[in-house]
């Protein structure tokens, strides 16, 4: 039996450390296997290898990669051919072990299995090898089947190398113990690589399922905003990727790896988790009077009230000697509506707009001097000081300390990202998604940021956020804007030193607005776009 010497110990060793740096440094689990399998064919001189990972349910081995020299076959792995042999049972029909396959023998008792010529070896079945041989012509002698087994003793692939050739000769001989040492140690050092990167795997499936529990979280709280947190992760991407592909303009550097790409997409989804904290009717703000419910419902009370009153007071002057009972009613009459008229207005004056006239803004004030009486018997003022205040607001629905209140998420969304560990590749996830209320003026909130102090990305998710908000269809507090409407305003904000404008003709020179469009508006929100006519835009 052919012995290593000194020379070519040294060079399996080489193997070993050279193989030891890929399994480290390999974040590809296909390639890593396959490189596992070609260096262990090369060490032990092997004319075959095969490669088994266990499936998902631990009941069978399945062929992963199969390489032969001299039938010149690969598949799996880099070959693009599919792997054609079938599976290996791990349990007979009964639910017994399967020690007849030696592959699936080495997998249940964690032990290797060397077989100088498996022609004479009577303890396993190699029928179904013998088969293969007469269809194809070839003659396996000698076998190494070396399980790999994780830290805990787990399962997670089988070595199989098959006719060991003589460095010199050519004939095949049996693997050496020396051979099986350095496959065992092999197989060991693999192990200990795919353990890492399952791990890795998983810890990284993990850190996306806390993300989607998080948004979960905001979507059973606002189902507004968890829309929010779908699309602006989305249309962020969307623009990047963009970003990426432009070779000419102040741009043209910037370009990401899927590492990168990762970072930016779980910034996305997490850029508002601070609204987690936000109070939900705040959040759902609809109307200026709602909080857990629209006031506009006991102000309708009180209208009903004064209009009571008035008629109450209308059919006793009628009974007074020598009333004027028409002019009475006429009286009546026109009180009743101006209130009625007063109430219509109070009820649009509910609902939050663009900018609420000064004039309307008195009008509710002088509505609010208005005297009534309760269910106490108490008179006082129509409006109370609260109720004045929400119905007063100019922009919106939101008092300045709701509106203090919702921009603070993104301060808490700042707090709660940095107070994690987060990985090297993933440390900018905090200033990606902590940036999208800056403003490239130094006029954003909450650390007024230039945009020289911003990276790319946390200005691209600025954009992305302005113009999901824009166009989102299901907000409790407006409509949708139109497609033409929402680039105007947008448009706008790169004028005034709000958005990057490099970045916003990115955005329209890419179209990346009608591709959100058609995917993720409302049909009737899409209308005809004049490029020519958006304004920060240069055809």
């Amino acid at each position: 039996m052919q012995e290593l010497n000194q020379t070519q110990i040294a060079e399996r060793l080489d193997q070993l450390t050279e193989l030891s740096v890929q399994l480290g440094s390999n974040h590809d689990t296909d390639s890593l296997l396959e490189r596992i399998l070609i260096v262990a064919k090369s060490m032990t001189n092997a004319d075959g290898g095969t490669l088994y990972r266990p499936s998902e349910d631990k009941q069978f081995l399945n062929f992963h990669i199969l390489i032969n020299d001299t039938l010149k076959t690969h598949q799996g792995g880099s070959s693009g051919q599919p792997v054609t042999a079938g599976s290996v049972p791990l349990y007979d029909g009964s639910g017994e072990k399967n020690l007849s396959a030696v592959a699936a023998y080495a997998a249940h008792f964690g032990l290797s299995v060397n077989i100088e010529d498996v022609y004479k070896a009577d303890v396993f079945n190699f029928s179904g090898m013998v088969k293969f041989d007469q269809m194809r012509n070839y003659h396996s002698k000698s076998f190494l089947t070396v399980p790999m087994s994780d830290h805990e003793g787990e399962l997670v692939g089988v070595l199989q190398l098959i006719n060991a050739k003589d460095s010199e000769t050519g004939e095949i001989r049996a693997f050496t113990q020396t051979d099986q040492r350095f496959i065992e140690a092999l197989a060991a050092q693999a192990a200990v690589a795919l353990t890492h990167q399952r791990l890795i795997a998983q810890l990284e499936e993990l850190l996306e399922s806390l993300v989607n529990l998080i948004n979960i979280g905001i979507d059973e709280k606002s189902p507004y905003t968890g829309r929010h947190c779908q699309f602006v992760p989305e249309l962020t991407m969307m623009l990047a990727e963009a970003v990426h592909n432009t070779e000419s303009g102040p741009l043209a550097d910037f370009h990401m790896n899927d590492a990168d790409r990762k970072e930016l997409w779980l910034a996305g989804l997490l850029h508002d988790c601070g609204k987690i904290t936000t109070p939900v009717h705040v959040v759902d703000k609809a109307t200026k009077l709602e909080t857990i419910f629209d006031r506009i419902g006991m102000i309708d009370t009180r209208f009903e009230v004064l209009l009571r009153d008035a008629e109450i007071a209308a059919l006793k002057h009628q009974r007074a000697p020598g009333a004027d009972v028409a002019a009475i009613d006429a009286e009546l009459a026109a009180q009743q509506a101006a209130l009625r008229a007063d109430r219509d207005f109070i009820r649009f004056a509910n609902v939050g707009g663009e900018g609420m006239k000064p004039e309307d803004q008195e009008r509710v004030r002088e509505i609010g001097k208005r005297r009534w009486v309760g269910p106490d018997g108490v008179e006082r003022d129509f409006f109370d000081d609260n109720e004045l205040m929400n119905l007063t607001i100019k922009f919106g629905t939101l008092t300045e300390g709701e509106r203090k209140e919702i921009n603070n998420h993104i301060v808490m969304t700042i707090k709660m990202l940095e107070a994690l560990p987060w990985p090297k590749h993933l440390k900018n996830v905090p200033e990606y998604a902590g940036g999208h209320h800056e403003r490239m003026d130094g006029k954003g909130y909450p650390r007024g940021l230039t945009k020289e102090q911003m990276s790319v990305q946390a200005r691209v998710m600025a954009i992305a956020d302005i113009f999901e908000a824009l166009t989102a269809k299901d907000r409790p507090y407006k409509k949708g804007k139109m497609l033409s409407e929402s680039l105007r305003i947008l448009g706008n904000f790169s004028l005034n030193g709000h958005i990057d404008p490099d970045l916003f003709d990115i955005f329209i020179r890419n179209r990346i607005y009608l591709e959100f469009a058609h995917k993720n508006m409302d049909a009737k929100q899409i209308d005809d776009i004049d490029e020519s006519r958006i304004p920060g835009y240069t055809p």
